[in-house]
């Protein structure tokens, strides 16, 4: 089985100033994905005949970033007609693969791929997203969630078109606890089948069918503004320095440097 990695980063940012390129804890934010990506070689790779990583964008800066390091990879120039604002990132991914197959005359029967701005992952949620679209033969794509801190029936609100407010779906629970469970989308691991990618029908994620992979909630979900930035950063020192695997990927990242 043939695995194709995408880091698909835009230049420039409206929230975080060209936050794909700042950095992290002292090291390049791009370096924390590029580390959970080599320890999921190096601890999954046997399981799979090969692994290949794309990097698509349009930031010379994050291009460099990644040269600078040890770890293969194929830039696919990011064009301009999928560099706005409104670009769906599916249409990225899906360009990334058509292309890396044409360069490498590689058939990849999944496409994963890792967001820039999630740094807070392990080689085993990589796996995890993975495994959960191998098990269920009937499923398009799989990605990564973390329980959800906000219920859309019992304390989450809408403004109405009267200007008053009420649930975001209407219920008669009176606790938490009759509740169904909901997921936050946490934005770091997405996980297709080929055949998912390749259908030219398929324009959003929920246009296939989809499984989910439970990450540990790391309180903030990706970096979109400058306070998540800060947040993110004292939350990755606790995590870090009490979780082996998260703590794996910090040392992984001075690995990184070191070589560098």
């Amino acid at each position: 089985m043939n695995l194709l990695f995408t880091i698909c980063a835009r230049a420039g940012s409206k929230g975080v100033v060209n936050k794909n390129v700042r950095d992290f804890l002292g090291s390049p934010l791009s370096y924390y994905t590029l580390a959970a990506y080599k320890l999921f070689c190096d601890d999954f790779g046997d399981k799979y005949s090969s692994i290949t990583l794309a990097l698509n964008t349009d930031s010379d800066i994050l291009k460099k970033q990644l040269d600078d390091t040890d770890i293969k990879f194929t830039h696919i120039p990011r064009t301009i007609e999928l560099s706005g604002d409104i670009v769906s990132k599916l249409d990225v991914i899906k360009d990334t693969w058509l292309k890396m197959e044409e360069m490498h005359k590689m058939h990849y029967d999944i496409v994963i791929d890792i967001d820039l701005t999630s740094p807070l992952r392990t080689a085993a949620d990589i796996q995890g997203t993975i495994q959960a679209l191998l098990d269920n033969s009937f499923v398009d794509l799989s990605f990564s969630v973390t329980g959800a801190r906000r219920l859309p029936p019992f304390d989450m609100v809408v403004k109405k078109d009267d200007g008053s407010y009420g649930l975001v779906i209407d219920s008669q629970f009176v606790a938490r606890q009759e509740i169904p469970e909901y997921y936050d989308m946490n934005g770091s691991i997405y996980a297709f089948k080929k055949s998912f990618i390749k259908n030219d029908n398929n324009k959003m994620l929920f246009d296939g069918t989809a499984v989910v992979h439970m990450m540990m909630d790391t309180k903030v979900i990706e970096i979109d503004d400058e306070e998540d930035l800060d947040f993110m950063q004292v939350m990755a020192r606790h995590i870090f320095d009490k979780y082996p695997g998260y703590g794996a990927v910090e040392k992984a990242v001075h690995d990184i440097m070191r070589g560098i």
